[in-house]
């Protein structure tokens, strides 16, 4: 990656370089002129094909247009003594490519046998073939990653079980994903695996005897059942709830104890004086509470406010326009934060959902875009399309070894992964909240448009917009009230 550039500095380099035009420190002086450092390396790493016929580097310039080094002159060492190829070097005259396949090779080979283990030779392909052979060379070469590496090739197989027994660590869990997308490793669900290892540990929170029995109880055959029979990949949400649900059990566990009783002698005052001595977030143990009583671990008369739903901000609808009118212009978001924004603003869409759309969603032709999110296509009519056309012309993360085959059309960092719901919502901050955006767009929508059909199109359960559509009736109701 290219240094950024320092501002330019007339008074202590009084002369500019000849092809930025700006005053830094002038390193090389070429046919066309002296040159400054930052268009020396740019120089290196231009490549093409030169008027002559020749591809490969271009460092020179005739009349304002890349050319090779035997049209203009320039005197610049860019051949590999490895592999022959003209490219930018890295040190002893070799390559990029050349010195990152040499220290993949060698970082991936197991010091007993000498060898790079089978199901590591996919990684290894394709670390060393990845298009930003740079990128590649510096996320190896720092040191946990280095460490990291190095013990996985000592270790005698190469499994998830083996990957878990080591430091959890960033590290880990990316080159997890490297080793699933390359297939050496199977492919399984992490958030389960995640919130397995983390429960587990969460447990030892309650002291030995009835209660951790029963809230590891309540964990394997409840919410991990749960999580096992859902349809698909455990979703963001979900994991983030059953945490939540695991805490909170926890910590009314804990507090039945302090109190002196037990949940098998649990009475209604109890209850009450767990509601009202701490925030509502211990309303979410009526989750614990209802699977207690389906179980007959206590009293069926028993009862827990459950958390209240429907006291979501909405986003006033002036706002809501000037968000929708403001994205066709904002130069401070990227194609894939406008096109998700228009998801939320203009179709309601959650962002856990957003995120998850593949290409096989979406079809771009020339005269006409469109994505599915429901039963049906939606056309995206411009300038809505922009963003989506952008994305399917440069859908990002493709020049490292992280997304080989993927059709996620919201890469993320992770091997194989789209990006993070909770990621793609901070950056979304910048235009509006997502969950007010979308509640409103969803309360506006409700009011012009058939529930079933409305439900179909945008992928939602009918009993779900016709909450929306109740709720957007008592407003306005509210609202003529107060008029008249």
């Amino acid at each position: 990656m290219a240094r950024p550039r320092k501002p330019s500095d007339p008074l202590t380099w009084p002369e500019p370089c000849t092809r930025c035009e700006e005053h830094h420190q002038l390193v090389a002086s070429w046919p066309d002129g002296r040159v400054c450092g930052y268009c020396y390396l740019a120089a290196k790493r231009t490549r093409g094909t030169c008027a002559c016929g020749h591809t490969g580097v271009l460092p020179g310039r005739i009349d304002a247009r890349p050319a090779c080094r035997a049209c203009s002159g320039v005197k610049l060492n860019v051949d590999c003594t490895s592999c022959g190829a003209e490219d930018e070097l890295h040190s002893g005259g070799h390559c990029w490519r050349c010195v990152l396949s040499t220290t993949v090779h060698r970082l991936l080979t197991n010091p007993t046998t000498a060898q790079i283990h089978p199901a590591l030779l996919p990684v290894a392909t394709a670390l060393k073939a990845m298009d930003r052979p740079n990128s590649g060379l510096t996320w190896i070469n720092q040191p946990h990653v280095t460490d990291f590496l190095a013990e996985l090739a000592a270790a005698p197989t190469t499994s998830h079980d083996a990957l878990d027994a080591l430091p959890a660590s960033r590290t880990r869990d990316y080159v997890r994903g490297l080793l699933v997308e390359h297939g050496a490793l199977p492919r399984r669900d992490e958030l389960l695996a995640r919130f397995k290892t983390w429960s587990d540990q969460a447990l030892d929170r309650l002291p030995e005897g009835e209660h951790r029995d029963i809230a590891r109880r309540f964990v394997r055959w409840h919410l991990l059942r749960r999580m096992n029979t859902a349809p698909g990949e455990v979703t963001r949400g979900t994991f983030l709830r059953s945490k939540q649900t695991t805490t909170v059990t926890i910590d009314f566990l804990n507090w039945l104890t302090d109190r002196g009783t037990t949940l098998s002698r649990l009475t209604q005052s109890d209850i009450d004086a767990w509601q009202a001595g701490g925030p509502s977030t211990r309303e979410f143990a009526s989750r614990f509470l209802a699977w207690a009583t389906k179980t007959s671990l206590v009293d069926p008369i028993l009862r827990m406010e459950p958390h209240r739903r429907g006291t979501a901000h909405r986003l006033p609808a002036a706002e809501q326009s000037r968000a929708v009118q403001a994205l066709a212009h904002h130069d401070n978001l990227t194609p894939r934060d406008r096109l998700a924004a228009i998801l939320v603003l203009v179709l309601g869409q959650q962002i856990a959902h957003v995120v998850r759309l593949t290409w096989d969603d979406a079809t771009i032709a020339e005269e006409l875009a469109t994505i599915t999110i429901g039963a049906a296509p939606i056309m995206l009519p411009p300038p809505l399309d922009e963003p989506l056309r952008q994305l399917h012309a440069e859908p990002g993360h493709g020049q490292t070894a992280a997304h080989p085959d993927t059709t996620w059309i919201f890469r993320g960092h992770s091997p194989g992964q789209h990006i993070s719901a909770a990621h793609l919502r901070q950056r979304l901050k910048t235009v509006c909240s997502t969950r007010a955006a979308r509640l409103s767009t969803l309360s506006e929508l409700t009011k012009t448009s058939p529930i079933p059909v409305l439900a179909e199109i945008l992928g939602y359960n009918t009993a779900t917009l016709e909450r929306h559509a109740v709720a957007a009736a008592a407003t306005y109701s509210r609202y003529i009230a107060t008029r008249r």
